[in-house]
């Protein structure tokens, strides 16, 4: 009996306590955690220096209204904006809040309605960012959608072109399309569809909630095509496990975001900015990135080496600490296998097995991941 609403489809596993990677369940049995609360623990469960400034900030106050000043939050913004083409930062609590507020200043700063989004996109669950998602599996049983996104073929350039007219005042993107089945962006793509932005006065929003803080080797991934966009946003591992979302912007449009425009009552609550400035003091150093990246290496060779050649398995794709395995049939059947033998993986669709392991984990985590996820695909044809 639960008092809780069915919203998700839970496995059966019962979590009593969690460390670094490794997650208990209340029998005692342990598990090698490979999705991190879906990509949210990015470094680990309850990482101690992160433990250590929420402790601290615990003493000190919980919450206070926006209408003050709060010194922590201003901490975390020149973080962020010391690491991306963003000049302001406004703080909420969820990746899909970081994209309604992306949402409402593009269509505020460029007076125009239509904001063009992509097939398998995923961009939150409120009715704006359900709308903004190109994915029918997701807007189902709500009734008609938001008719301002247009959404077109990831990848496909001339798609975009055809899309455009005078009403478009954004193209909102990820840089790996994560739910949609772990999807890299291609870099001749990305760049050409920068060039037309700037050559059409139209807002480029990169969606980085799953692939931002790290995730990919680089502070946000759109770093790895070179590009600024006018609008950032991000969430899950900035917390490392504590709810905070962030949309970041050019100082051109703070004029459109000013008193009484937009708002969030726990936005930036001090507890959730003191993980987020620990988060960062860690994993915005050069030496961390270029680690993760190794890592992603490691782990896209070993599975290249033991996975990709099984016959369920079609292909690995990804970038940095975000791979997908992509199979040839269902991979639901193989998650609660991979559950029972101890290790923790998502999917990103039907067909891929997606890997959002915390970015410390160590090689031989990954090795045994690896070989774990080797024993249970080998006995599907």
């Amino acid at each position: 009996m639960t008092a809780v609403f069915p919203t998700y489809k839970r496995f059966e596993l019962s979590v009593s306590q969690a460390s670094g990677t490794m997650v208990e369940d209340v029998n005692g049995k342990t598990y090698l955690d490979f999705g991190s609360g879906i990509g949210v623990c990015s470094l680990g469960h309850r990482h101690p220096k992160v433990q250590e400034a929420i402790e601290e900030q615990l003493q000190k106050y919980w919450h206070v209204s926006n209408l003050y000043h709060i010194p922590i939050q201003e901490d975390v913004a020149q973080l962020l904006v010391d690491n991306c083409s963003g000049d302001y930062v406004f703080f909420c609590n969820s990746g899909a809040e970081a994209n309604e507020a992306a949402i409402k200043l593009a269509r505020k700063v460029t007076g125009k309605t239509k904001i063009i989004t992509f097939r398998q996109s995923f961009h939150g669950r409120t009715f704006a960012t359900m709308s903004a998602t190109g994915q029918e599996k997701i807007q189902i049983g709500f009734g008609p959608m938001l008719e301002t996104f247009e959404y077109v073929p990831f990848n496909d350039i001339e798609a975009v072109k055809h899309a455009i007219d005078d009403q478009t005042g954004a193209v909102m993107l990820e840089m790996v399309q994560g739910e949609g089945g772990i999807i890299p962006a291609d870099a001749t793509f990305v760049n050409e569809l920068k060039k037309i932005c700037n050559e059409k006065n139209i807002l480029l929003i990169v969606d980085e909630i799953q692939t931002g803080i790290g995730r990919t080797g680089k502070a946000f991934a759109h770093q790895h095509y070179g590009i600024n966009p006018d609008i950032i946003t991000a969430a899950k591992g900035l917390g490392s496990g504590l709810p905070v979302g962030a949309m970041i912007a050019k100082k051109e449009f703070a004029e459109a975001f000013g008193p009484g425009s937009h708002g969030s009552t726990f936005g930036g609550n001090p507890v959730a900015m003191a993980a987020a400035k620990a988060v960062l003091n860690i994993v915005f150093k050069n030496e961390f990135l270029s680690e993760v990246e190794q890592k992603g290496e490691y782990l896209f060779k070993q599975l290249e080496e033991k996975i990709s050649k099984l016959p369920f398995v079609e292909k690995i794709r990804g970038k940095g600490l975000m791979i997908g395995i992509v199979c040839k049939g269902d991979v639901s059947p193989m998650i609660p296998l991979l559950i029972q033998k101890g290790l923790l993986v998502l999917n990103a669709g039907p067909h891929v097995i997606r890997l959002l392991p915390p970015l410390t984990v160590t090689k031989s985590e990954i090795d045994k991941a690896v070989n774990l996820i080797q024993e249970v695909l080998a006995d599907f044809k």
